[in-house]
């Protein structure tokens, strides 16, 4: 099994609170890993040091390593700005620009590289067909992205990340804030995308964990209780305190 991503002995402080404690986790390329566990947990502050978000919060201090394909994204010689270009992020409330919705996916690879017309109208195509959402857009490109429904709009910010071709997908409950019908064609969507990609999602929906997921970690205050195939992790956790969250005796 290719890991692409492996954490060990990381540690996250807030000030003097210890959200994270030396947690140890290799994540398999091209598979989809939940990350699950109650609210405060730690799961998503996990998610989040895995393309250095949390750099952005004040008094955050990190010790242990990340290697992301071999290399520590913590040493000094990162550059963060090309990291996030290839972990990729979705959030749990869908954020499209206030722009068209053809120049919210342009705008990544904009940055990035100078393309000629056709072959960004190109990438654009591919980026929302690669997020199940062109045959809905295509004929209103120049529409705002606000304009589009809930569902729609989370979709969105998939093609939008999947247009500067990560090769990691971090996605924090992003389906949390959808109707059913939204939920399950992101759902659906992430069996597509683990073809291509790597997706680590945060969910507390822990069927939508057992529906979607290779492997599963449990995550409870700070600590990495467990981590194991998804089946085995719902059928026959090793750890109590995992049997506990699953058959919702607390949580």
């Amino acid at each position: 099994m290719n890991h692409i991503i492996n954490v060990s002995d990381l540690n996250l402080y807030y000030g003097t609170f210890q959200a994270l404690k030396n947690i140890c986790l290799d994540i398999p390329e091209r598979e989809i890993t939940a990350l699950i566990g109650p609210s405060g947990c730690g799961k998503s502050t996990f998610l989040r040091t895995l393309n250095r978000m949390n750099d952005l919060i004040q008094g955050v201090k990190i010790t242990g390593s990340i290697a992301f394909r071999g290399e520590d994204i913590y040493g000094g010689h990162t550059d963060v700005t090309a990291l996030r270009k290839q972990i990729g992020m979705v959030f749990q409330k869908p954020n499209p620009f206030p722009m068209s919705i053809f120049d919210n996916i342009a705008y990544g690879p904009r940055l990035h590289e100078s393309l000629s017309k056709a072959a960004l109208a190109e990438l654009v195509e591919r980026s929302l067909r690669g997020a199940a959402l062109w045959d809905e857009v295509k004929d209103r490109l120049k529409k705002s992205a606000l304009s589009l429904s809930g569902g729609q709009q989370q979709r969105l910010c998939i093609a939008r990340a999947l247009s500067v071709s990560p090769d990691v997908l971090l996605m924090d409950e992003p389906t949390s804030a959808l109707d059913p019908a939204s939920t399950m064609k992101i759902e659906d969507l992430m069996g597509q995308l683990k073809q291509r990609y790597t997706v680590i999602i945060v969910t507390h929906n822990m069927q939508q964990a057992a529906r979607i997921s290779d492997r599963t970690a449990f995550f409870l205050t700070g600590d990495l209780v467990e981590t194991g195939p998804t089946q085995e992790i719902f059928s026959l956790p090793k750890d109590k305190r995992t049997e506990d969250y699953i058959t919702g005796r607390f949580g």
